[in-house]
């Protein structure tokens, strides 16, 4: 019977929850017990794909095709579990399911309300998972903060769960805040009191707490907040900030989190060895990598709120950890690099990569770092919309097409190198109405991409509205690029990469490789672009060693007129 564990927040917005929902979930792998997990979120956008990134951080892609909230890549990157569509829930699709079975008659004539359809729904979505995928354990974080008017009903259908389910099976873990009032120089308990208490009103009376703070809890604390809200000393648990996120479900073994949930859930036995080796052996690294370190620059459009590409920078430091490096990362906004001196800014860097992105906003000064990237044989990595701006920049400056393009960013360029997919051709709608999800890609033997997934056959993940224009594909070759992946049936360009005679590692993907990246197993492009970062530093330095001083050569192409 499968077992639930319902994460809360209380107090402010972005303390962790869903990195305290995904460490749980690797603690309970490492003790043999099978989990699955659930994002409930309380606004109405039926899911965040047409949301901004400054409001809302990255979407995150599933293998079926779901624009999901970025913690759902957390809960992928901590565990095992594989992801869908059911595992992420807002209201606006929980009202628009319940709406579309008043429209069908499904409800026979009754009055729709909250209590208890919609409800019901969110309860019969948490089951759907349980009854698909039968973990043993299923742990559902609510989105928000308790309190939020949005997010009663999610509050009500798990306080419906926890009388159904019965002791033994449920369990409420509120993460809460304790912050450092540093005109008073000590640590505050009446925010956590006063959030435990507007969740006990709603009728949850939390098992565990989870404390953030920037300083350690005392045990004179920790034993004030047990009083006053009604909980066992040994079930507040300290979430102070940790210098990597890795090393959380490490400070919560340690305090023995783990111990404390499998013993109320009643797994005994079966759940009572943990084994977390690997995973101190993987914070160690990102601690002290003994290989040194390497820097790259990503030249994007969002790069003012991190979170935009939080799958990114992961992989970047999975990257790092399969070669036993630090990746010293510099987020670059594409649009500072229209002055003149633009190269002095990206020469100190061993690689640049351009990430996805949407819109016109910026797509000059990402093409400055690409055409830069390519003269100077600084390894380039683009992803998605960087495989986009590439093919531009290869047509532009080496096949001479002077005004080729995107449809989207100049509908009338003579030379639409990108274009809309063309299954969207007349297709207006934003939600959901991209090419998305896990799709296959056959590589070219003998090329980079084959040798560096070890395989002629790949699946990936996708999410683009435009697509490279095969029309223009003979005349790019015949100048150099190489098109190393395409869809099976020929009709999509996946990869295109430059002659390794030419230039030491330069690959743009079309899909978004940082969705199935994990810590203890990267990706095996971000594994090979951050050695590739790595060995340019090593031959600049080598460079600098025998020249006293750095001169940076860039051979130029010669242009490749193009046919009429």
């Amino acid at each position: 019977m499968t077992k639930y564990i319902f994460v809360t927040g209380g107090v402010v917005s972005s303390l962790g929850k869903g990195l305290a929902a995904s460490s749980i979930g690797c603690l309970l792998e490492a003790r043999g017990l099978s989990v699955a997990l659930i994002k409930l979120d309380p606004y109405i956008n039926v899911d965040p794909g047409t949301m901004s990134p400054f409001q809302h951080g990255e979407v995150f892609v599933t293998d079926d095709g779901a624009e999901t909230d970025l913690d759902l890549g957390h809960y992928e990157r901590f565990t095992h579990a594989h992801l869908s569509q059911a595992n992420n829930w807002t209201t606006g699709r929980i009202y628009l399911s319940v709406i579309e079975k008043e429209r069908r008659g499904d409800y026979l004539g009754k009055t729709i309300q909250v209590i208890p359809h919609v409800t019901n729904e969110i309860k019969d979505a948490v089951r759907a998972v349980a009854d698909k995928d039968n973990p043993d354990v299923i742990i559902v974080e609510i989105g928000g903060t308790v309190g939020d008017i949005e997010s009663l009903p999610f509050l009500e259908a798990i306080r419906q769960m926890g009388n159904e389910e019965g002791a033994g099976n449920i369990l409420f873990i509120h993460v809460t805040l304790v912050p450092f009032i540093a005109a008073a120089g000590e640590l505050k308990t009446k925010p956590t009191q006063h959030s435990v208490r507007d969740l006990r009103e709603i009728g949850i009376a939390p098992d565990i707490l989870l404390c953030r703070s920037e300083k350690p809890l005392s045990y004179d604390l920790r034993s004030k907040i047990a009083l006053f809200c009604n909980v066992k000393e040994s079930a507040v648990i300290s979430a102070q900030d940790v210098d990597t996120i890795y090393d959380v479900p490490l400070a919560f073994h340690e305090q023995d989190l783990d111990g404390l949930i499998v013993t109320q859930l009643g797994f005994g036995a079966r759940a009572s060895h943990s084994d977390l080796s690997e995973w101190r052996d993987l914070v160690g690294t990102v601690r002290q990598p003994s290989g040194g370190e390497t820097s790259i620059a990503i030249v994007g459009k969002y790069v003012e709120l991190e979170d935009s590409y939080k799958s990114l920078r992961e992989a970047l430091t999975h990257g790092g950890v399969a070669n036993k490096l630090r990746v010293v990362v510099k987020w670059i906004e594409s649009e500072d690099l229209m002055d003149d001196d633009y190269e002095s800014r990206l020469r100190d860097f061993d690689a640049i990569l351009v990430p996805g992105g949407f819109g016109k906003r910026g797509i000059a000064g990402m093409i400055r770092a690409i055409t830069y990237a390519r003269r100077s044989n600084t390894p380039y990595f683009g992803i998605c919309l960087g495989m986009q701006t590439a093919c531009i920049e290869y047509a532009r400056n080496v096949c001479g097409l002077k005004d080729a393009d995107s449809t989207e960013f100049n509908s009338e360029t003579p030379y639409p190198i990108i274009f809309k997919l063309r299954d969207l051709v007349d297709v207006e709608a934003l939600g959901g109405t991209m090419r998305l999800g896990a799709w296959p890609c056959n590589l070219a033997s003998d090329s980079l991409a084959q040798e560096v997934y070890g395989t002629e056959e790949i699946s990936e993940r996708h999410r683009h509205r435009y697509e490279f224009n095969p029309e223009f594909r003979e005349i790019l070759e015949r100048a150099g690029l190489i098109f190393s992946g395409v869809s099976p049936d020929g009709k999509f360009v996946e990869i295109v990469e430059l002659p390794r005679a030419e230039h030491p590692w330069f690959i743009c993907c079309q899909f978004h490789p940082e969705y199935k990246s994990k810590p203890l197993n990267a990706h095996p492009l971000f594994a090979s672009f951050v050695r590739a970062a790595y060995e340019n530093r090593l031959r600049s330095e080598t460079s600098m060693d025998k020249n006293g001083e750095t001169e940076l050569l860039i051979p130029e192409r010669a242009s490749v007129v193009s046919v009429e």
